[in-house]
């Protein structure tokens, strides 16, 4: 059924079911038509393509270093790994966004601002909403998630607005990040000749699609990588062996040796099959009645793909509850959504534009913590993996561990 949905009937199910709370959000809710398609490719080909990630790998690495210096000074001591896995990603996202334009106190406060917008828009993007399953009722708005939702997007404008002004009164040619990038595309007249063309609204709402689609997620599978990781003492062991061959000893990790980490990519591919972000995907909505495997599904109705169930199904998987990063090694798995017994990003064309940002955030993240660090568990704390539901899959209980450096070079940690 997923495979009808999201590839025999993809144009037909390429709209968004939005959420009332999603309407005064970000353009991945936009309906599948010409202005979808200009800032998907704005999206795909210009600002999340690898040149254009590589070009910006420095800013990435800085925020790493400063990530490893903060564990240093703490080692030894049980470290929130959730926390500084968002406020890492978080900043990378930032700094990517708008490079070195913010430095200091200014950078700290823009920081935890943006940490508290984001939780409070996922929270009202996930809460089940009485208007969403009544359209009728949706003009009340009685649980009121409209009117909150519509109190934050001003406050993330306001961010934006101060940036973008702050970049407009300054020469920055010799600037690389994503908002120089965009202001460019503007002014250069991007889609000037097609009926969509590029504006001041498209920079903001793609800005926030990066704060929004790309800090959660990111910092949730890093979180669970590190839980199932800390579970099995053995993958850690493996994963450091590989580091240590790869990498080596007398060196930083860097994101150039990712595509040699074979084992830690089978790692991350076995922590968003048991964990994928988002378990039910984003919902789907057909543009016109459709059969789906002899069901009549109505125009206008919220289908929702289940790849948390079907990642576990024991019909597709051997040992389906066992974390066990080998059934990942020499396989046709990838992240491309062409097979529908794995899907972790989606498929189709609402596939996650983000995918090469998000292997490169995580991996990069991880390789960097057990290269550098060992991890223990607390003493008399035991190790929860259970999850709690949402839009956005977390963990229950915040993962709370122990590094240890395990190299003897004091360059690497400062």
């Amino acid at each position: 059924m997923a495979r009808e949905v999201l590839k025999d009937h993809d144009t037909v199910f390429a709209n968004r079911d939005v959420p009332a709370a999603g309407r005064a959000a970000s353009y991945v809710w936009s309906p599948y038509g010409a202005e979808w398609r200009m800032l998907r490719k704005v999206c795909v080909l210009k600002m999340l393509s690898n040149t254009t990630l590589d070009s910006v790998y420095d800013l990435r690495r800085k925020e790493m270093r400063k990530t490893v210096a903060y564990l240093y000074e703490r080692a030894g001591s049980a470290v929130n790994v959730g926390e500084q896995g968002f406020l890492t990603v978080m900043n990378v996202i930032t700094n990517m966004m708008w490079g070195g334009a913010v430095e200091g106190a200014e950078r700290e406060s823009l920081g935890a601002e943006f940490r508290e917008l984001v939780a409070e828009m996922t929270q009202l993007l996930g809460k089940p909403n009485v208007s969403d399953f009544f359209p009728g009722l949706a003009r009340f708005d009685l649980q009121g998630v409209e009117k909150q939702m519509h109190a934050l997007v001003p406050r993330f404008d306001e961010i934006f607005e101060r940036m973008i002004g702050q970049r407009l009164t300054i020469e920055c040619e010799d600037r690389k990040d994503f908002l120089q990038f965009l202001l460019k595309l503007k002014e250069d007249g991007y889609g000037a000749d097609s009926k969509t063309p590029f504006t001041i609204t498209h920079v903001k709402a793609l800005l926030m699609d990066m704060v929004i689609g790309g800090t959660d997620t990111s910092s949730n599978t890093i979180e669970f990588a590190m839980a199932e990781i800390l579970h099995k003492p053995e993958v850690m062991e493996k994963i450091q062996e590989e580091l240590t061959i790869v990498v080596g000893k007398d060196n930083m990790v860097e994101e150039s040796h990712i595509h040699n980490l074979s084992y830690l990519q089978a790692v991350m591919k076995e922590t968003l099959r048991l964990h994928p972000t988002l378990p039910l995907l984003v919902p789907h909505c057909p543009s016109q009645t459709i059969t789906v495997a002899g069901y009549t599904i109505p125009k206008g109705s919220r289908v929702f793909v289940n790849a948390w169930a079907i990642h576990r199904d024991p019909s597709l998987w051997e040992k389906p509850l066992e974390f066990d990063p080998t059934r990942f090694l020499d396989t046709k798995w990838d992240f491309s959504g062409k097979d529908f017994n794995y899907f972790p990003f989606g498929s189709g064309r609402r596939i996650c534009a983000g995918i090469p940002m998000a292997e490169r955030t995580v991996l990069y993240f991880i390789a960097t913590l057990l290269h550098l660090f060992d991890w223990t568990i607390p003493q008399n704390e035991k190790l929860d993996l259970s999850e709690k539901f949402g839009i956005v899959l977390k963990k229950k209980t915040p993962l709370v561990a122990i590094p240890t450096p395990r190299i003897s070079i004091p360059e690497f940690y400062k």
